[in-house]
């Protein structure tokens, strides 16, 4: 069985799911956790004490901005963030996986939101079921290779 010891878990998550929230249009730290719980359809709320910490922390990291009446948007920094997810860009490269098994472990972390997502049935992985063919084929090669 699959141990995972939640302790050395970072916030990574968290962070990067509030970038993807802002990134069409400013919010309010209320409204992100109400759109969080919502999307989880009730089923966990974070809390205020874990996401405005978060949202200051951001500010001051140059990811966010905050606006006179509180609501929090992307700066070029974060939108670079969004738009490399994987940790390539220059920007990200700190919190980059340093070595294979922390590649892997990562990469593990996505598989099983992407097999998540895929039990749910509705249809969200649809267009872009070709490129998971084609990246689990490509993974096939590596692992044949090793």
């Amino acid at each position: 069985m699959f141990n995972f010891d939640w302790s050395k878990r970072t916030h990574k998550g968290l962070r990067r799911w509030i970038l993807y929230l802002v990134r069409d249009s400013p919010k309010s730290g209320a409204e992100i956790m109400d759109i969080m719980e919502s999307n989880l359809q009730g089923w966990w709320r974070p809390s205020p004490g874990s996401v405005y910490p978060m949202l200051s922390e951001m500010v001051e990291e140059g990811f966010l901005s905050r606006s006179e009446a509180k609501r929090y948007s992307l700066t070029e920094k974060g939108r670079e963030e969004v738009d490399h997810p994987f940790g390539h860009h220059k920007t990200n490269l700190s919190s980059a996986p340093k070595s294979v098994e922390g590649m892997v472990a990562e990469l593990s972390s996505y598989v099983s939101y992407l097999e998540d997502v895929a039990q749910s049935k509705d249809g969200r992985l649809t267009a872009s079921a070709g490129q998971i063919k084609g990246l689990a084929e490509r993974l096939q090669k590596v692992s044949e290779n090793s």
